[in-house]
């Protein structure tokens, strides 16, 4: 059993920034991570993932050169660093984890997840 935690989200206004993140507790031992996020009215998609040790990262197209994805193995959280913020990156934000090594990029394959952080992002 594995438990995630996200915290960070809010308002904030567009070219601002804000930090993401998520505890994950339970089993997580050689399991990789990944953010991803759901606008109103669209499908959920994957923002960015790290792997299990860190040497692999995925960033969406639209998301990379704004936001960075890490881990801190020690305290078991993941952080989700946004910036540059634009009205489309509005959205319910979702931690979430898989038990491959690397990243993964299929909705299938991650088994858990958080409740959700809603990020607002006002024009």
């Amino acid at each position: 059993q594995v438990q995630l935690v996200e915290s960070g989200g809010g308002l904030v206004q567009a070219g601002g920034s804000l930090l993401l993140s998520c505890a994950a507790s339970g089993r997580t031992f050689s399991r990789s991570m990944a953010w991803f996020r759901q606008a109103p009215g669209k499908e959920r998609e994957l923002v960015a993932g790290v792997s299990w040790r860190g040497g692999r990262i995925y960033y969406s197209d639209s998301v990379k050169g704004r936001f960075a994805i890490s881990r801190d193995i020690a305290k078991n959280t993941v952080y989700l660093q946004m910036n540059s913020l634009k009205p489309e990156d509005t959205a319910v934000y979702y931690c979430a984890t898989t038990p491959n090594f690397g990243v993964v990029v299929g909705q299938a394959e991650y088994d858990y997840w958080g409740q959700g952080t809603q990020v607002t992002v006002s024009a």
